[in-house]
């Protein structure tokens, strides 16, 4: 350790024992305890740093230290050190300074899965397959997410070099062009998905998130559009003011929000709708699942409160606290969490509460005996203390195993990187099929591959075997765990047809990624959805829709 970290701690270690001296030892007082436990915690430090056998780093003990103790109160109380901070402002603000692309590691490669549209990525000729070699003559070879995002991202107009292999070739070519500001889209997506049903997928709340649902409104109902669907599924939040002004975008002026209640009351607050609405009439469906949180939760909330649309989907992920940055020394802040909040029904969401834990550490969930019972504007029953509950509920869509492997092992996303390579068009996304005979071409591309996988039940069997063996059972069940095993242990190859449907979805979804990016991700999915399918049906049904907002 250096000489100049041994002072600063020495001096750091005499400052809080000065401070520790000036408190009169009153057991009951805070502060006392506060100064207290930080001269022990400076102490301890300076004598690991000093004294430990191996040579410590002493910006990632502490980062250690501080990360533990603030995990042990929520998992959104965080501490954002300096080197952190841009991504900290990516999150809030949506943007950063970049190429614009998405990649992945793929069989030890960095790869390119989704380039954004009119980004520096497209415009210098990258697709989706391209292999990223190296960034500014910096191999990515063995580099973390971490890292390589790093050296992808930088101060706009800055100069990037890139060394790259193109999908199908054998040799590296360098693309040079310059970094700009990306902006993150929160509504990723919007169109029409019948004649008169527009869609808006809204993925985030980062600044500006408001304006870019107003945008897509507007334009939907100058395309005709007569109802919306609001895609909300696996949006983790973010801006409260964002989720505030959407609410405003469908509920009159003046209407109550949501409101927040911590522990200092000077911040408590009621936020309201203070801008005239653009649309109070138009019917809605708002779909969720156990991914839509926080900020997502108050939209999908305060709509479901004032009965101003329908949630169809899963129960949402029960998020009910909110958060505030605190700034600290050395350009670093605290996100912390500080209150929570309340929608117009005067519900609070929240599924965990962290104030109450287990021996391992666990948030208890809330019981469903202490759940409430609020009413909506229009009387229907709704819960506290476990998210929300949709209006109409559907399971989720699970994947199947050989769906999941084929993913997982990257096959999906390398046999579209080969039938774009082949195809230079495609029908439009929403059209686009594969035809029997490209089906089975690709199940011929897949024969000697390694995709196997182990199903639920498989998993489970030999669980049973490992029990009955060590209970000196086996050899009395043998005969009924061997025809067990004939019925339930899968056939990869049949599978492929079992799950045809499944697996050519997924397919079809992945290659028209490389044609229409973004748009074709979404797109893709719109014949086969059931959340979306059954939003279609509920606001093509008039009477459906008012009974389901009007039953009590």
């Amino acid at each position: 350790m250096s000489k100049r970290i041994k002072s600063l701690l020495l001096l750091l270690t005499g400052g809080l024992a000065v401070s520790l001296w000036a408190f009169k030892p009153d057991p009951n007082d805070n502060a006392f305890e506060i100064a207290k436990n930080l001269d022990i915690f400076a102490t301890l430090y300076k004598e690991v740093n000093t004294y430990y056998v191996d040579e410590v780093n002493p910006s990632t003990l502490m980062q250690t230290g501080i990360d533990a103790m603030l995990k042990s109160l929520d998992p959104y109380t965080n501490y954002i050190s300096e080197d952190r901070i841009e991504d900290y402002r990516t999150m809030t603000t949506g943007e950063y300074g970049g190429i614009g692309v998405t990649f992945r590691k793929h069989h030890d490669k960095v790869v390119v899965t989704m380039p954004y549209e009119d980004a520096p990525a497209i415009k210098a000729g990258l697709s989706v397959g391209d292999e990223i070699v190296a960034v500014d003559e910096v191999p990515l070879k063995g580099k973390s997410y971490t890292e390589i995002s790093k050296l992808l991202k930088g101060q706009v107009n800055t100069n990037i070099k890139l060394l790259v292999k193109k999908y199908g070739e054998t040799t590296t070519q360098e693309i040079e062009t310059k970094r700009v500001k990306v902006k993150i889209n929160n509504v990723p997506y919007f169109g029409m998905v019948t004649s008169d049903i527009g869609y808006i997928q809204l993925s985030d709340f980062t600044s500006n998130a408001s304006q870019e649902v107003k945008q897509a409104l507007s334009t939907l109902k100058g395309k005709g559009a007569k109802s919306i669907i609001l895609d909300l599924r696996g949006n983790p939040g973010g801006l409260l003011n964002e989720a505030v002004n959407i609410c405003n975008i469908f509920i009159p002026k003046e209407l109550e929000v949501v409101s927040t209640k911590g522990k200092i009351k000077e911040w408590n607050r009621t936020y309201r709708a203070l801008n005239q609405p653009i649309d109070t009439k138009i019917p809605l469906a708002i779909l969720t699942n156990n991914r839509s949180a926080s900020a997502a939760e108050i939209v999908s909330g305060v709509l479901q409160d004032y009965d101003r649309g329908v949630l169809i989907g899963q129960r949402s992920f029960g998020k009910g606290l909110v958060q505030a940055t605190r700034p600290l020394s050395y350009n670093s802040q605290l996100k912390v969490t500080t209150a929570k909040y309340y929608i117009p029904s005067g519900r609070c969401i929240q599924a965990l509460d962290y104030s109450n834990k287990d021996e391992l550490g666990n948030a208890a969930r809330i019981p469903d005996s202490l759940r409430r019972t609020f009413r909506t504007k229009l009387g229907r029953k709704v819960y506290d203390g476990a998210g929300l509950e949709p209006d109409i509920i559907l399971e989720q869509d699970m994947l199947a195993p050989i769906t999941k492997s084929l993913i997982k092992k990257g096959f999906i996303f390398d046999y579209a990187n080969l039938y774009a390579s082949k195809k230079p068009s495609i029908a439009d996304a929403k059209t686009f099929q594969l035809t029997d005979a490209e089906y089975q071409a690709f199940v011929s591309w897949l024969e000697g591959k390694d995709y196997d996988y182990v199903t639920g039940s498989e998993k489970s069997l030999e669980e049973i075997v490992e029990v009955a063996k060590e209970e000196k059972y086996y050899d009395a069940i043998s005969t009924e765990i061997d025809h067990l095993k004939k019925r339930i242990y899968h056939n990869k190859e049949a599978d492929l047809s079992t799950f045809k449907e499944e697996v050519r979805e997924a397919l079809e979804r992945e290659i028209a990624i490389r044609y229409y990016y973004e748009k074709g991700a979404v797109e893709a999915n719109f014949d086969d959805d059931q959340e979306i399918r059954e939003a279609i049906e509920l606001l093509s049904d008039a009477d459906r829709y008012k009974k389901v907002l009007s039953n009590p």
